[in-house]
């Protein structure tokens, strides 16, 4: 099978990522669960030539000098992969990530409604948090998605690698990729201070530097989105914090207590049928009582606020796992599980 076929195989049965390594059969990652495709055994030197065809004239010679890449690529059918491709004993291996086409929208992905309400803050912090593969690019994706369709604004991303595309709307949107367009998360976010933006999504806040950059961007009156992984609304804020030293702390749970607007973490969980997953999500809104638990450092009270704050919009993740619950959508044990 040629690399298009093999990921058009992976799409019509609902996979989300596609695993080539030398040596071993290709493995599809259905939801949630990896499963190896004993019917696809390429060859060690089959297996390579797949990998270096989903790669350009440029980056060849790179993973052949040893590099590992992260990169997107388009297939001929028009669909975008996320790609890195690595070196294991002394072999060739890559993941694929399967990105969708068209971007979801917020009912589409199950995400409540208070969503829209931090799609329209004027001004501040909102992160996506959850671990590797729970849809936060996708979610962020949506959220642009649902401004540009509805306001004049300026938005710039900061990604790597860029993996969905937006076309104009109302919004005009710059689409920045880490080590293409621009060196790294923290210099693109400098440069974006001097671009006029109203909206500036970072893609990763990887570093101290990145996350200062983004709660000074937020400090200065725009919209910042980004993602951290995380899981749990006060296990974030409580990352971002303890990323600075010591002595700094202080000041940064003030900047954060001020900027603050809103935490959605996410996981996505196996449906109760197995052909799908759902997403669970805990919802935290920056309300002043909380921008004080987080200035006086007493964030072990945030689930609480989240508690009680269900009028607000908010929920915690054992509450949303229930709900899909009550509603079929899940397993008790699924639940049990991921809260």
């Amino acid at each position: 099978m040629t690399f298009e076929e093999i990921i058009n195989k992976a799409k019509s049965i609902g996979c989300s990522d596609v695993h080539i390594t030398v040596g071993t059969p290709v493995a599809f990652r259905q939801f949630g669960k990896l499963k190896m495709q004993n019917d696809i055994v390429p060859t060690a030197a089959e297996s390579e030539a797949l990998i270096m065809s989903s790669l350009d004239e440029k980056q060849k010679p790179q993973v052949l000098a040893g590099e590992d890449l992260d990169f997107a690529l388009f297939t001929s059918d028009g669909t975008r992969l996320r790609a890195n491709v690595y070196h294991q004993r002394n072999n060739l291996a890559a993941s694929y990530r399967i990105l969708q086409t068209e971007i979801p929208s917020f009912d589409a992905l199950g995400l409540p409604q208070v969503m829209k309400d931090l799609a329209n803050e004027p001004r501040g912090l909102v992160l996506v948090t959850g671990p590797t593969g729970s849809g936060k690019t996708t979610t962020l994706a949506a959220i642009i998605d649902y401004i540009n369709k509805r306001q004049e604004k300026h938005i710039i991303t900061i990604e790597d690698p860029i993996e969905y595309v937006y076309a104009y709307s109302r919004s005009m949107i710059h689409q920045r990729e880490v080590h293409r367009d621009v060196e790294d998360f923290a210099t693109a976010l400098r440069s974006s201070l001097r671009e006029d933006p109203d909206i500036i999504l970072v893609g990763e806040m990887r570093d101290i530097e990145t996350i200062n950059a983004a709660i000074t961007a937020a400090e200065t009156g725009h919209l910042v989105l980004a993602t951290l992984h995380t899981t749990g609304a006060a296990a974030t804020i409580d990352r971002v914090i303890d990323a600075f030293p010591t002595n700094a702390q202080a000041q940064v749970r003030v900047q954060l207590a001020n900027t603050l607007r809103g935490v959605i973490s996410q996981v996505l969980v196996p449906t109760a049928d197995n052909l799908g997953m759902a997403l669970a999500t805990e919802i935290l809104v920056g309300t002043d009582a909380i921008a004080n638990q987080i200035r006086e450092g007493k964030t072990h009270q945030i689930q609480s606020s989240i508690q009680s704050g269900r009028q607000l919009g908010m929920h915690t993740l054992a509450d949303d796992l229930q709900q899909l619950v009550r509603e079929g959508k899940i397993t008790q044990i699924t639940a049990k599980k991921y809260t």
